[in-house]
């Protein structure tokens, strides 16, 4: 939950130049939302603080230094064209930053879950089911040509926030690679109801059985890279043909970008950077 949520908080703030401050208010922010899906008790507020603080304060010191410096290279390969493979590459060096972060959060999240009632289970559901109800409202529209128009938006939105406007042949482009993904919200969506059920079970399974920790704690990781590759067979060729047309969609949106959007992109990346430097040393 803490590496979704800075995920969100990083695109989001970097999206509005402020990063250095929100990534500073980042403690706060994450016990905030994860207090929306639990509902925590006394002590379990005096935990979950303690724990955020303790993985920001770790994160800040041994992560940002390395994020610095994944944004530093990719300046060097963006600002030339670019092969599917190279926006893999990178897909690939952000998904293992994810893990490590992810990974040093697993034992305080452990024993956060060993402490959680079965109203603050029945909490967690009720959060995962308005959360599902707005995936319904922005993935899932009545009929295909509102998703793709949807789709075609949300693209060109991110897309824009780092290069700029598209004029109409790339705004054209853009469209006719939405329409030819495999992506498939309906597929997402029971991908997402069957982790949010494991979930919900593993949970109940921690703050009901004595679980030992080595055991809960591979339990929890095995949850998160399932997330990355589906145990499920046919998902996981999906979620495979999908990553690799992502990659050469990507690679190709680069490529049909200007001179001068280019530049725009490498000074959004630029900011970053230097943000990220900044936020290491403590400023």
């Amino acid at each position: 939950m803490i590496i979704g949520v800075l995920a969100a908080l990083l695109a989001a703030l970097a999206g509005c130049s402020a990063l250095r401050l929100g990534y500073s208010q980042g403690p706060q922010l994450v016990h905030w939302w994860l207090d929306g899906y639990v509902d925590f008790d006394e002590p379990q507020t005096a935990q979950a603080r303690d724990a955020i603080r303790a993985w920001f304060g770790w994160h800040r010191a041994t992560q940002l230094p390395d994020y610095a410096a994944l944004l530093a290279r990719t300046q060097v390969e963006l600002a030339e064209p670019v092969t599917p493979a190279q926006a893999c590459r990178l897909m690939d060096d952000v998904r293992a930053r994810l893990a490590v972060a992810f990974d040093q959060v697993v034992p305080a999240a452990v024993e956060l879950a060993r402490t959680l009632s079965p109203a603050q289970l029945a909490q967690v559901q009720r959060r995962q089911a308005k959360n599902d109800a707005r995936y319904r409202s922005e993935f899932l529209q009545d009929s295909p040509q509102e998703r793709l128009r949807a789709s075609v938006k949300r693209i060109l939105d991110r897309a824009e926030s780092v290069y700029g406007r598209f004029d109409e042949p790339q705004r054209e482009l853009v469209a006719k690679w939405v329409a030819e993904s495999p992506f498939d919200p309906v597929a997402w969506q029971v991908e997402r109801l069957r982790r949010q059920q494991g979930m919900v079970q593993l949970l109940r399974r921690l703050s009901t059985e004595p679980v030992p920790p080595a055991e809960a704690q591979a339990a929890l990781r095995r949850a998160y890279d399932n997330v990355w590759r589906s145990p499920r067979e046919p998902y996981r060729a999906y979620q495979e043909r999908l990553a690799q047309y992502n990659c050469e969609f990507a690679a190709q949106v680069h490529n049909q970008t200007t001179p001068e959007q280019r530049r725009r992109a490498l000074a959004r990346l630029k900011g970053w950077e230097d943000d990220l430097r900044a936020l290491a040393n403590g400023s």
